[in-house]
């Protein structure tokens, strides 16, 4: 693990040698010191973009063990890079999200200034969620820079309000969605394979669609989202071109799941094993559309200042030099293996305890929900769909011991003053019964005796301590506090720097 002082160093070296090489090639006639400092700063947002979004990506993988820390920084990184380059396009909106009307800022100097205060805060606000250790959403962040600093240059007319109003609906949308399919497909899972009694063989059944369905929904949100920028194409058109890598991927892992079930034990842990490549997969499909569509983030804003500086004048769409988009490939990937692990280390493992087939269900259920948002018009953010994802798995998994213990306890009381072994045998016959047979088993035993229920004081104290071991809920509440005041702790950092520049530059 890198020391601080060493974290330290090494992103200071890449602003600074972002500033070098700009330095260079910057053209003759424009104020090669605002662009160089543009390039600073723009380097620095990357660098925390990939710091703490990008964890999202690979957090769950880690935690269930499907890769090492080390493997995912490296696979993330390189997927990163790659969509940044390959998939992020030629051409970015100066104004991110439609967020203020560029209209209002005539002044090329001002424009320039506004979009280094909303890079600059956007930068800080994620750099301070990344040392607490929350994870929130970079496009908020930006989004919350930008607005602030225009409201700064040009008053409450300048900001598009319906926007802000998608955003803030946002907040609640996305990690209600992850959240919910998540624990679907948990649940479908528990239901269909791990509670059954041949598991292994309700396995090599049901996981080969599982990772079809998989297969299906990356395929169809690769080409919506990730190769946007360099290939549209309609919902309906992306489910059809889905289908072929679908149909492939079913047919290759029939029989391999067949093969990897039959020679693994009867016992419902080793399901997990058949989920693990497809968790690979996922992490690099996900960090390349990550890169692809949040690369903007980064050199959006930094693509705006060159444009504004080259042409002295504002606009809605402008240019992105390859430079520019090197800068945010490298500092994606440079800011993920300096400041990442810590923000894997909580999406993965710290909220709720993954395992692959839980980690698998997130994954899953973040390409569906963009999906589904996508064609309902809604906005979403990547980082609290997954977010959600974790903790809806850690609610369900709650639920269900909560639940567990509470038929354990009525059959434990249905049988007072029995014989142990005679208890004994029931309760295993319980554990090795299918969940319709549990059922069956629970009717009768309230039929033949009114069970004895728990008082409210022990139903409560039950509840806290499987709540307690399942989910860390002081985690919970500090993510939800930050993902609430995204949006406004950076738009008054940018409001506070753009009047600072301003005052400092004028």
């Amino acid at each position: 693990m890198l020391v601080p002082a060493l974290r330290l160093s090494g992103a200071l070296a890449f602003i600074a040698l972002t500033m070098l090489f700009v330095s260079g090639i910057a053209p003759d006639g424009i104020p090669g010191w605002l662009l160089l400092a543009g390039a600073g700063v723009g380097a620095y947002m990357a660098m925390n973009i990939g710091a703490n979004d990008v964890a999202n990506n690979v957090g769950p993988a880690v935690g269930s063990g499907a890769l090492t820390m080390g493997g995912a920084i490296v696979l993330a990184g390189l997927f990163e890079a790659a969509g940044a380059l390959i998939a992020g396009g030629d051409v970015v909106g100066t104004i991110k999200s439609g967020i203020i009307d560029p209209s209002f800022i005539a002044d090329p100097n001002e424009f320039v200034w506004l979009m280094m205060a909303a890079l600059f805060a956007g930068a800080l606000w994620l750099n301070i969620a990344t040392a607490v250790g929350a994870p929130v959403s970079t496009t908020h962040s930006i989004v919350g820079g930008v607005l602030g600093a225009g409201l700064a240059a040009g008053g409450t007319a300048v900001a598009n309000w319906g926007t802000v109003g998608a955003i803030v609906a946002s907040w609640v949308i996305s990690p209600l969605f992850g959240g919910a399919i998540a624990a679907t497909f948990l649940y479908v899972i528990k239901r269909t394979v791990t509670y059954q009694r041949d598991t292994m063989a309700a396995a090599s059944r049901v996981v080969p669609w599982l990772l079809t369905l998989m297969a299906w929904s990356f395929s169809t949100y690769l080409v919506m989202k990730g190769l946007k920028h360099i290939w549209k194409v309609d919902f309906f058109t992306a489910l059809l071109i889905g289908l072929l890598p679908a149909g492939l991927i079913y047919g290759a892992t029939r029989p391999m799941i067949a093969r990897m079930a039959a020679a693994l034990p009867n016992e419902k842990q080793h399901v997990n094993s058949l989920f693990g490549l497809s968790l690979i997969f996922a992490a690099a499909l996900l960090s390349f559309a990550h890169g692809a569509n949040d690369v903007a983030n980064a050199i959006g804003p930094l693509a705006a200042i060159n444009d504004a500086l080259l042409h002295q004048g504002v606009s809605t769409k402008a240019a992105i030099p390859l430079w520019v988009m090197v800068v945010g490939a490298l500092g994606l990937s440079i800011g993920l293996a300096l400041y990442g692990p810590r923000l894997i280390r909580t999406v993965g493992s710290e909220i709720t305890e993954l395992d692959m087939t839980r980690a698998f269900c997130i994954a899953l259920a973040a390409a569906i929900t963009v999906i589904i948002a996508s064609q309902l018009g809604l906005p979403v953010s990547s980082t609290h769909i997954a977010v959600g994802g974790v903790f809806g798995v850690g609610f369900l998994r709650e639920f269900l011991k909560v639940n567990y213990s509470r038929l354990l306890h009525e059959i434990e009381e249905h049988h007072q003053g029995s014989d142990r072994a005679e208890v004994e045998a029931f309760l295993q016959a319980f554990d090795d019964a299918t969940i319709s047979q549990r059922g069956e088993m629970i009717r009768k035993l309230r039929k033949e005796k009114q069970a004895t229920t728990l008082t409210r004081k022990e139903r409560k104290r039950l509840r806290k301590l499987y709540r307690k071991e399942l989910v860390k809920r002081s985690l919970l509440m500090k993510i939800i506090a930050a993902w609430i005041i995204t949006v406004p702790a950076s738009a008054s950092l940018a409001a506070v720097l753009f009047f600072a520049m301003r005052g400092l530059l004028v």
